[in-house]
């Protein structure tokens, strides 16, 4: 497969950070990603435009830092930020707030040093069960985790009274995959799906394969061009989330702008729901090809993106932290994380960012 690097993608220097400083900004940039998104984590209403709004309103377009916060008057005063802005918006950023997409990548950690890369889908689901609060689950995951609860075994749980089979949930549990198989998009795919298809079917487990290939091979490729040319080779070519990604592929090589691309791919995908893996495929493509490497870009034109923003900003924010090292990531996102990580996860709550990192290299 010939891979083609665009100019854009020129600036992207060579690989240089060493595989621990790569693995740190990985878990960095997803959480800061995450953090970002949060305050405008619901799509119905959040929309690209409603977000660009709140952005004019507030001063803070272009977005080069956390989102602000709403001032008491004036023209942001009616927007509805998410009940948790108050923690992860700017300024008032004292540790990382609590998010299932850093919950369930915590949780992976947790299974690699448990089980070994050899770990089989039950064992994940009894992870689940043994580390994971039942009300701290949603969709796909939730309808897996009862039938967990009610005896009922794998692949199973993915298909009884589960409607959200094709949603992002797997995803968002993919960036651990990729971290502990740095340079190996198939390993990490592989891996990937014996988690997914817990919770999961078709695009569902697709997406999380995906994902896990694209953070693997942002380890070695140029650029986020050719990484997401590379984890593309890990799904069937002719799935719904393929053809997106290649799509979105084309409209960014033939030079159609971010904002233009995406209301292109979005009369495409319309009637799908806004927590569908596939539209947020396409965001998350999207924001990788427009920042062209560049950390602080990428998760703002992710988020900025809409649809499920701090997932979406999670899975970006780790690609391009692999891809500039935790040493490029501008302190302005990391400092405010104060090496802290608040989790639901039983056992590590309060844990650092730099003891997750090094745990996680040890894997790799």
């Amino acid at each position: 497969m010939t891979v083609t690097v665009t100019a854009r993608e020129a600036s992207v220097p060579a690989p240089g950070p060493d595989l621990a400083d790569r693995i740190l900004g990985g878990w960095s940039g997803r959480i800061a990603g995450n953090m970002l998104g949060k305050p405008v984590e619901r799509g119905d209403y959040w929309t690209r435009d409603r977000i660009d709004r709140y952005l004019r309103a507030t001063g803070a377009l272009p977005l080069t830092d956390y989102l602000p916060g709403p001032p008491p008057d004036g023209d942001a005063a009616g927007f509805e930020l998410r009940p948790e802005w108050r923690d992860c918006v700017r300024g008032r950023i004292h540790g990382s707030c609590r998010d299932d997409d850093v919950d369930y990548a915590i949780l992976a950690l947790h299974l690699l040093e448990t089980h070994g890369p050899d770990f089989t889908t039950e064992q994940v689901g009894e992870l689940w069960l043994l580390r994971l609060p039942y009300l701290q689950t949603f969709t796909a995951e939730r309808a897996a985790y009862r039938n967990l609860a009610n005896g009922v075994r794998p692949p199973f749980t993915a298909t009884r009274d589960n409607p959200y089979q094709e949603w992002i949930g797997a995803l968002i549990r993919a960036d651990v995959f990729g971290w502990t198989s740095p340079g190996d998009p198939a390993r990490a795919a592989a891996l990937a799906r014996r988690d997914a298809v817990l919770s999961h079917t078709g695009n569902g487990v697709y997406a999380a394969m995906w994902a896990a290939a694209l953070v693997a091979a942002a380890f070695t490729a140029p650029g986020p061009r050719a990484a997401v040319e590379s984890a593309l080779g890990r799904v069937p070519a002719n799935s719904r989330l393929a053809r997106v990604v290649r799509y979105m592929c084309a409209l960014y090589d033939a030079g159609v702008t971010w904002d233009d691309a995406l209301t292109e791919v979005e009369r495409e995908l319309a009637g799908l729901h806004w927590i569908h893996a596939v539209p947020n495929a396409a965001v998350l493509t999207a924001g990788l090809l427009y920042g062209g490497g560049d950390f602080t870009r990428t998760i703002a034109f992710t988020v900025r993106g809409g649809l499920d923003t701090d997932s979406n900003g999670a899975t970006a924010g780790s690609v391009a932290g692999v891809l500039c090292g935790a040493s490029g990531i501008p302190r302005h996102w990391t400092d405010p994380l104060e090496d802290r990580v608040r989790s639901a996860v039983f056992g590590f709550d309060g844990v650092r960012i730099g003891e997750l990192a090094a745990r996680t290299l040890a894997l790799g």
